[in-house]
């Protein structure tokens, strides 16, 4: 048997998808007796029938069944291969549109977004920063970033950003008026700045150590929705605020803000860039996670370093 063509093969996938040879025709772009004619060549030469036709429909056979089941994967393949090829040559452009909360956002923009930016000056991004965790595809994103433990677990994520830490923090001369806990249950009386999340609840403070772990409601007078807020709050020397240890980490060196209870704050897995796992990623997206694992490659090579 003489080799097969790639058209013969595509066609017979579109004629079984649309059921239909002049919808098949459409979509390949050429003429449905073309298309008859090249399904019928294929057919003479499988000596096997692989649709059953009548003037009114088109089904694929039993033969036909066998064929696709096999032939789908290989053209889904092939596809990938010359998308590959041909997205190699080309300079990422267009707009990715991505959903991040906003303390993500901010550990990321500068060493992540405008580094993208700078490196693909045909490329922009569109970024929405927002709390709520929202169904990436059905709000039409590209990707998302947020916490790794968030991320749905039917989507490709790939870590960004330094391993995570929460804080306690407070003024020293708060902790020399009302004390300094040594363990979370110290924290009642204390003024703890509590936060409330964006379903409406109230966050529960989070501690382990050593395969201990509590949550808590801590009590305090003041409730917030920002993190940013709370940080202010404990600068005032208001109380004690918990927050990622990535935002207060410039007034821990300063000596405005000491950490208490650092040794029930164990680190967890950071931040992660995530996207369907679907074959055709659209080449800004491949560009920006190809820059994403750069920088961890660099990050994890200075950590090393020093």
């Amino acid at each position: 048997m003489r080799k097969t063509g790639l058209f013969e093969l595509k066609a017979v996938a579109a004629v079984a998808a649309h059921r239909s040879f002049r919808a098949a025709a459409i979509e390949l772009d050429t003429s449905p007796s073309a298309l008859s004619h090249a399904v019928s060549a294929l057919e003479a030469r499988m000596g096997v029938r692989l649709f059953h036709r009548t003037t009114r429909s088109v089904a694929l056979s039993e033969a036909g069944m066998r064929f696709l089941t096999r032939l789908g994967p290989a053209l889904g393949e092939i596809g990938q291969a010359f998308e590959d090829a041909r997205s190699s040559h080309e300079s990422p452009s267009g707009t990715l549109r991505i959903n991040v909360s906003e303390g993500a956002a901010q550990q990321i923009f500068t060493p992540v977004m405008l580094a993208f930016l700078g490196r693909y000056p045909q490329m922009r991004l569109d970024l929405l920063s927002e709390e709520r965790l929202v169904d990436i595809v059905a709000d039409g994103f590209d990707a998302g970033i947020r916490l790794i433990d968030s991320v749905p677990q039917d989507m490709i994520a790939v870590p960004v950003g330094p391993v995570q830490s929460m804080a306690a923090v407070a003024t020293p001369a708060y902790l020399a008026a009302h004390g300094t806990p040594h363990v979370p249950t110290d924290l009642s009386g204390h003024e703890c700045i509590r936060l409330r999340l964006p379903s409406g609840k109230l966050y529960r403070w989070e501690f382990g150590r050593h395969g201990e772990e509590m949550e808590l409601d801590v009590e305090g007078r003041l409730t917030l929705s920002s993190h940013t807020l709370g940080i202010e709050a404990a600068l005032a020397g208001f109380g004690i605020a918990y927050a990622s240890e990535w935002f207060v980490r410039e007034h821990l060196a300063s000596g405005r803000l000491v950490r208490v209870l650092e040794d029930w704050t164990p680190p967890y897995d950071g931040l992660a860039l995530y996207y369907p796992g679907h074959r055709l990623v659209p080449a800004g997206l491949r560009a920006l996670v190809e820059l994403v694992r750069e920088s961890q490659h660099w990050r994890r090579a200075e950590m090393a370093a020093s």
